[in-house]
């Protein structure tokens, strides 16, 4: 999520300026020029630490509060992903739900591919049978025939 409200940029912008490494040698630079100016009597020690006392308290004032809104922008939008993240939960059941349902369905179509299996090898089993039977029967029959012909041929031969 990203802020909407310029002073929530600031607040963001000001936050992460202060927690790096420019802000240290910045402040540092600052402070080092305010004893500067002192030593070289450009101004009086106690003027200088007035004016140092009063910007470093309205600094700490302004970075108080930018830091309070910028936890109340992360709360906000930890907040938001807490939500996304409950959302997708209930996605993912439901999705599980469906790999389940499919699961179900799978080893339904399994099972029929089983019996349809089976019935076809019963069906091969039959055939063959009624093939060899049909074959049996056929080799009979040319038997039959053989030995009719046989006997034809028999009857056909003058007698002596």
């Amino acid at each position: 999520m990203k802020p909407h409200d310029p002073i929530q940029k600031t607040a963001l912008t000001v936050t992460r300026w202060v927690g790096s490494p420019a802000s240290i040698i910045v402040h540092t630079v600052l402070f080092a020029g305010s004893f500067f100016a002192v030593f070289t009597g450009w101004l009086h020690f106690d003027r200088m630490l007035l004016i140092l006392t009063t910007i470093v308290s309205l600094e700490a004032i302004y970075l108080a509060i930018f830091i309070q809104m910028t936890i109340n922008f992360t709360t906000q939008e930890l907040a938001e992903v807490s939500e996304d993240i409950e959302e997708m939960q209930e996605d993912i059941g439901e999705i599980a739900e469906d790999v389940d349902e499919l699961q179900e369905d799978v080893e339904e179509i399994s099972e029929d591919v089983e019996e349809i299996t089976e019935d076809e090898a019963e069906d091969e089993a039959a055939e063959e049978a009624r093939k060899n039977e049909q074959k049996k029967t056929l080799v009979e029959i040319q038997s039959d025939l053989r030995k009719l012909m046989r006997d034809i041929e028999k009857l056909q031969q003058p007698k002596q």
